[in-house]
């Protein structure tokens, strides 16, 4: 199929996309990639009248390094960060989960940001994003404001996104050296959306466990911490735990989540 018509307004500064945004007044959509949007304006899942293409903004396409943190611009792809050509706040972490999103083509043009904002529970960036404790950063007519990841989602393919706001880029912080990381999904083929994934996130103060692909935002597991040190002993209670929760309320799909949980808090020993 073919997109329905629109209207594209090629923006070359932040300011001026949200002028447009506040034109169009509700109608536009923004993109940059294409990877996520793309598709659902060939099957006419979404109709917008305005496509506001971001992808010339020179900012967006940057990585900042500041003191604490590295925030990603929003058009940064997922193969500038598998190829290091960004900085990495996660000594490598983040190279390895971009290596493993979709296929090379596809990492050629998708985007950080365009990951976040459509929200699919599957997407690897939302689940491991999350257990990094990522920050999501905003512009709009009104101003520019940051909400962490965890708030930002909604539910699926829905986000904190007011009328004439966009995304500029994603603020991760920068991790020590000895930080340890788990992911794991199950796929039924490389390249595929998840149907099943976790990521752990261990540093000297804290544990964070996130599952995904849940049907719904990532879950966060508030016990991390009481499965570590990792043993066969807390991998089971870890397990447990998993399936007691029944957050995909499928006793299949649980299984899988507790597997993955189980999978991923097993690789921050090694």
């Amino acid at each position: 199929m073919k997109p329905a018509p629109f209207t594209l307004l090629r923006a070359r500064t932040c300011d001026e996309a949200s002028e447009f945004l506040q034109r169009a007044a509700g109608s536009a959509k923004v993109i940059a990639g294409g990877q996520s949007l793309g598709p659902m304006l060939n099957l006419r899942l979404s109709r917008p009248d305005v496509l506001i293409d971001i992808s010339g903004i020179t900012a967006l396409t940057e990585a900042r390094d500041e003191d604490d943190s590295v925030v990603f611009g929003a058009c940064i792809t997922h193969a500038a960060i598998e190829d290091g050509r960004v900085p990495d706040p996660t000594n490598g972490f983040m190279q390895r989960v971009a290596r493993g999103i979709a296929y090379r083509a596809v990492r050629n043009r998708g985007t950080i940001a365009g990951s976040v904002v459509h929200a699919d529970p599957s997407a690897d960036w939302l689940t491991t994003l999350t257990a990094l404790g990522a920050v999501v950063e905003i512009v709009g007519v009104g101003g520019a404001r940051s909400v962490a990841l965890i708030n930002f989602v909604i539910m699926p393919f829905t986000v904190d996104l007011r009328e004439g706001e966009f995304v500029t880029g994603i603020r991760v912080r920068k991790r020590a050296a000895d930080t340890r990381y788990g992911y794991f999904k199950f796929c039924r083929k490389a390249g595929e959306f998840a149907s099943a994934m976790a990521s752990v996130v261990v540093d000297t103060t804290s544990a964070c466990g996130v599952i995904g692909a849940t049907g719904s935002k990532p879950y966060v597991v508030a016990e991390t911490s009481r499965f570590l040190p990792v043993s066969p002993a807390t991998l089971a209670d870890a397990a447990q735990h998993v399936q007691e929760l029944a957050i995909a309320d499928d006793p299949a799909a649980d299984r899988a989540n507790a597997a993955a949980f189980g999978r991923a808090l097993k690789q921050v020993t090694k």
